[in-house]
């Protein structure tokens, strides 16, 4: 289903990316560390082929698939890593103790 040449292959590819967009900010609010969202991006996108291998009874063999997943595997890893680094650099406040109005 997934084609260039036809609307709804298409429409599945933008929902695909749409998904990696998604699942970035899911890596942001869930995962918080910069450095493990290559693997928990690579680790989704692994269960998702097993899912589909077993759905479909066989192993997903055409380009587009290929190409969709592997743009959709670098888009969230990207995204999800640049989110993930703005929060852990951020500055840490030093001083504890609440200002007293004087």
């Amino acid at each position: 289903i997934l084609g260039f040449s036809t609307p709804p292959g298409r429409l599945s590819m933008m929902a695909f990316i749409l998904n990696a967009l998604t699942c970035a900010l899911g890596l942001l609010y869930f995962i918080r560390r910069g450095k493990q969202c290559l693997d928990f991006t690579v680790t989704v996108h692994f269960f998702h082929l097993l899912g589909c291998w077993i759905y479909n009874s066989r192993f997903p063999a055409t380009l587009t698939w290929w190409l969709v997943h592997i743009v959709c595997t670098a888009l969230m890893a990207a995204i999800g890593e640049y989110l993930c680094m703005r929060i852990e650099l951020r500055e840490i406040p030093l001083t504890s103790a609440p200002k007293s109005n004087v």
